[in-house]
């Protein structure tokens, strides 16, 4: 074969010796369009997997690339004058310009031809001049192949928050060091790491606005030096920073990071005749965010990875095909990671009020692929002074005594007005479609019931409804009657007796999504036969063709609603409950109000998003006044309807703050099930962030869900302040002891047993010394001498 690179740059040059390697009678061409030796980056990062990655590969390149590699394990976060160090994390830091002189180096030595100063812009052309069969880009994120063929390879191109420079300096860090200094104007913080023995990159990065703010947008190069070395004075120790692109005035160096994916790698193009090939790799077909390290990275993977493909047998379009299909799962995989490190960067002002240390652990969790239990991996010392620390705030808050020692986040207390939970662990509220005519049975007792003895802190029961018309089927439950409300207090009272677990109830209405059918004789379908009139914030049928259509709820109808809850808040206050959440989520009545995908009213309850909170507002504001001071009322939303023109996450912010203005204590932070339309994005921990960005903007504690199916996950969402409780729902179904499972799995043994378990423990110590005393008399032994034969033997 004859192949064709286009782009020098580490994906086009690794790719090119790979492939000379393996296949020494191809033809392989390496075309760059600037000079040997020209490159506008300092230093790149590896972590220890990818150099194990390129020692498979190639491994005299590998060994050349470590040889000159500067190894560090600390990472230190300099913040508010404090730092916090975490060692194990394993790094290696490379110039760029030797790294390209070590693969070009190799190149040569394996017969690759390079070729410089020739740029190239068209397939056909380059095609016939080295009679191609098969053409790489590899030119980078401007790929200018990208650009020509961009109807064919779909790229999306998303261009970020962030204005960041690419600088060096001589002053050399013992860490990976992160650096955040305020200004009048905003936050600015900076990555930097050494990569030689005397030098360091030094990244700075800040919000486009700030930097248009702090009037970077206008300074030459020299003055905007100057200014980032004034900033970062403490942590540079004397030395200046240093561009090396001096061609360029001072805003000019200054990018915003774009983000970029391409639905297709591989096109064909016609040439003569014939159909040669022409894929992307590296920069070209994707980028992650520097604040990961992996750009780099995934071009050199992405060239193992091709040239693995080409290595087997079979037609060269399928080998392709291979190609992306495996390389997209990789990246769209670390994609989603630096996206989360990207967004954490560029929200930095959302942590800021937290303490150093847990601004610190926030940002080595803020990719979510390192979690709590491996932080533990690597630095066991750093996490068990953080546990203690956090475990002695978290009693502080509770009002409960100092913990002996650390203890994992997930089981510190946690104090909401005058309810005092055990734990973070929360049994979300799930359907079960078992009442009869509203009335909770022995079912719900044993449901309920296991789970308050399995080890959560709060069991919540599943959405109760204010009245007949509210079910979403006939199986819910009620609060309407007074043989409900007594049903309710027997199990109440069996969690209260039989456990030290809260137990709460979720009040709400179902709205268009009711008289319905159970989920497992037809999800959202309409009853066969004795369906009930529906309401909603405005005309709507939720499943379209299918479902019945709502009407839109009149002034009485809304007053008459505000009263059945009501009704049902006093009927939980004489069941017993400890906690109330008020359903405004999943698209039910008064979450077809929030949303303007349901909501179209032209009167006070409509337009605005104000407005259309004005109704849940109301109704929240009277549950308020009928339930007690001293026990806590949390509102379940949905932070984002996944649809477009619905409910975002910036919305859920604020819908959050008039909650909190209305009295709110906690804001459960769920998603979608408002349209059908819907496109959710799932995944592990998938709705966390909802939880994280309302706690920290709208300055309300949350309770987050979805996807969280771990203690680690648990752990780390606590413990980096995402979110105050995680609630479980699908493992408990599965494990009722999830909680205490979940504890002896980690090796935590202070969680609290529920104390039907403890009582037998006592009486088996009783029974037991019992026995001793009654063998001591017998055989004319003391207790204690019986006591030590009975446990030699």
């Amino acid at each position: 074969m004859n192949i064709v690179c286009v782009g020098g740059g580490p994906a086009g040059l690794y790719f090119g010796l790979l492939m000379k390697l393996r296949h020494p009678t191809h033809a392989v061409t390496v075309i760059e369009r600037n000079r040997p030796g020209d490159t506008f980056g300092w230093g790149v990062v590896f972590s220890d997997q990818t150099l194990g990655h390129l020692a498979r590969a190639d491994e005299p390149s590998a060994r050349a690339i470590l040889q000159s590699f500067n190894h560090w394990d600390a990472i230190d976060v300099h913040f508010k004058g404090a730092t916090v160090t975490s060692h194990g994390h394993g790094f290696c830091g490379i110039g760029r310009k030797r790294l390209l002189d070590i693969l070009s180096a190799r190149c040569r030595a394996l017969g690759v031809e390079l070729v410089f100063e020739t740029k190239v812009e068209d397939v056909p052309d380059l095609a016939r001049r080295y009679g191609a069969d098969l053409v790489v880009a590899a030119d980078g994120v401007n790929s200018a192949l990208r650009q020509r063929y961009s109807e064919a390879f779909q790229p999306e191109v998303e261009e970020r928050l962030c204005r960041f420079v690419w600088l060096g300096t001589r002053k050399r860090f013992d860490a990976f060091t992160f650096a955040f200094e305020e200004t009048e104007h905003g936050w600015f913080q900076a990555h930097a790491y050494q990569y030689d023995g005397a030098t360091s990159t030094f990244i700075i990065e800040t919000l486009d606005a700030t930097w248009r703010a702090s009037g970077l947008a206008d300074m030459a190069q020299s003055a905007a030096l100057a200014f980032c070395e004034r900033l970062f004075a403490r942590h540079l120790d004397g030395q200046p920073l240093m561009a090396n692109a001096a061609h360029v005035r001072g805003s000019g160096m200054w990018i915003r990071f774009p983000r970029l994916a391409c639905r297709h790698w591989v096109h064909a193009v016609g040439v003569d005749g014939r159909q040669v090939p022409l894929v992307l790799m590296g920069d070209a077909a994707h980028t992650a965010h520097f604040s990961i390290g992996s750009g780099t990275r995934l071009a050199l993977e992405d060239a193992i990875g091709l040239a693995d493909e080409l290595g087997r047998e079979g037609e060269l379009s399928a080998a392709l095909a291979r190609y992306q299909e495996a390389r997209q799962v990789e990246v769209l995989k670390l994609q989603s990671a630096a996206r989360n490190s990207m967004e954490w960067f560029e929200n930095v002002a959302r942590y800021t009020a937290m303490e150093a240390e847990q601004f610190a652990y926030s940002l080595l969790t803020r990719s979510q692929r390192l979690s709590h239990e491996n932080l533990r991996l690597r630095d066991a010392a750093y996490v068990d002074g953080f546990e203690r620390r956090f475990a002695m705030a978290a009693a502080r808050q509770a009002g409960v005594a100092p913990p002996s020692g650390a203890m994992p986040p997930m089981f510190t207390p946690y104090r909401v007005r005058g309810v005092v939970l055990k734990n973070r662990v929360v049994v979300s509220p799930m359907a079960q479609y078992a009442a009869v005519d509203g009335v909770v049975g022995d079912f719900h007792l044993a449901h309920l019931g296991a789970r308050a003895l399995g080890g959560a802190a709060l069991v919540m029961a599943e959405m109760t409804c204010v009245s007949a018309d509210a079910r979403i089927t006939p199986g819910c439950p009620g609060l309407y009657t007074q043989e409900q409300m007594l049903a309710w207090r027997r199990i109440v009272d069996f969690v209260h007796t039989a456990s030290d677990a809260k137990i709460g109830v979720q009040l709400g209405h179902a709205g268009a999504k009711g008289s319905t059918r159970p989920m497992w004789d037809g999800i959202d379908l309409p009853l066969e036969s004795g369906n009930w009139p529906l309401l909603s914030a405005s005309r709507q049928q939720y499943l379209a063709g299918v479902s019945q259509i709502a009407v839109e709820a009149s002034q009485d109808d809304l007053e008459r609603i505000r009263d059945d809850f009501v009704r049902a808040t006093r009927a939980a206050v004489d069941a017993g409950f400890d906690w109330l959440e008020l359903h405004c989520a999943h698209g039910y009545l008064l979450s077809s109000f929030i949303s303007p995908l349901t909501n179209r009213r032209q009167d006070a309850y409509g337009g605005s998003l104000e407005q259309r909170c004005r109704y849940p507002l109301a109704v929240f504001a009277a549950v308020r006044a009928a339930w007690p001071d001293h026990l806590p009322i949390s509102v379940r939303i949905s932070s984002h309807d996944w649809v477009e023109g619905g409910i975002t996450p910036r919305d859920a912010v604020d819908i959050a703050r008039l909650f909190r203005a209305a009295g709110a204590d906690m804001i459960d932070c769920s998603s979608g099930q408002v349209s059908k339309h819907e496109k959710p994005v799932y995944g592990r921990m998938y709705q966390a962030p909802f939880a994280d960005r309302i706690r920290n903007e709208a300055g309300i504690p949350t309770i987050a869900v979805g996807g969280i199916v771990e203690a680690d996950h648990v752990n780390g969402i606590i413990a980096a302040g995402r979110a105050d409780l995680c609630a479980v729902a699908r493992p408990h179904l599965a494990n009722p002891a999830w909680t205490l499972m979940e504890a002896a799995r980690i090796g935590y043994t202070g969680a609290a047993w529920p104390r039907q378990y403890l009582a037998g423990k006592q009486q088996l110590e009783r029974n037991m010394e019992r026995e001793r005393q009654l063998q001591a008399a017998s055989s004319g032994l003391s207790p204690q001498q019986a006591a030590a034969r009975l446990s030699e033997g």
